[in-house]
């Protein structure tokens, strides 16, 4: 169900644009993201959509349950999981992003932060690249999306830093650099969504707080 979201006037009509021509209204109704992890350990779902038949079946099962955008991962993000390379990432998402691709008309999100990895998910067809690291981890990822026009999801994250004590500063202190490396790469205002970044390093008070 899509959330009416009318008492914010100054988010009335504004269109998330995309890679590939595309674009997203956002603002007037909630839009919801489904999450396809292809993945063997993901903390949800990890195993069950990894083959192509599977993870076809569920992205049908998403849309026909309201999602506006797929959002297909191969490493898992959950604290403790093992890293992969980039070229095992790649191995696990393309031939699924090309699928749904091929079958369905959704918008893509790819969840990875590999300039590498952006690059052929988004030549492959994806729309948007989303980097749960807010660019800082590889930052030639934003001169990617740049390259594709793609739409371009920054999550805040409090691992592998040392996060200020208020959560609130440091969204602002986080998202500055971010938005300092978008901007390098003259990536618009209007493809651009900060995302607070829930679960990564955050205790239930300071969520409550970015609600």
């Amino acid at each position: 169900m899509r959330h009416n979201s009318s008492n914010s006037p100054w988010l009335e009509g504004k269109l998330w644009q995309v890679a590939h021509g595309k674009k997203l209204e956002i603002g007037k109704f909630g839009r919801l993201m489904g999450v396809l992890n292809v993945t063997p350990d993901s903390f949800s779902d990890g195993g069950e959509f990894i083959t192509l038949d599977a993870a076809l079946n569920q992205t049908e099962k998403m849309i026909d349950e309201g999602a506006d955008i797929i959002d297909i991962g191969g490493e898992s993000t959950r604290p403790g999981a093992a890293s992969i390379d980039g070229e095992e990432e790649r191995r696990r998402i393309l031939p699924i992003i090309r699928a749904v691709v091929n079958k369905f008309d959704v918008l893509i999100s790819v969840d990875t932060y590999r300039a590498e990895t952006a690059a052929a998910a988004l030549k492959a067809g994806a729309h948007i690249v989303n980097d749960v690291w807010g660019l800082q981890k590889e930052p030639a990822i934003a001169d990617v999306a740049k390259s594709y026009n793609a739409g371009l999801c920054i999550m805040h994250t409090g691992r592998e830093r040392e996060p200020l004590a208020d959560v609130i500063e440091d969204q602002k202190h986080f998202f500055k650099k971010s938005l300092e490396i978008a901007k390098n790469a003259n990536i618009e205002q209007s493809r651009i969504i900060l995302d607070p970044g829930f679960g990564f390093a955050k205790n239930p008070q300071q969520i409550t707080l970015l609600v």
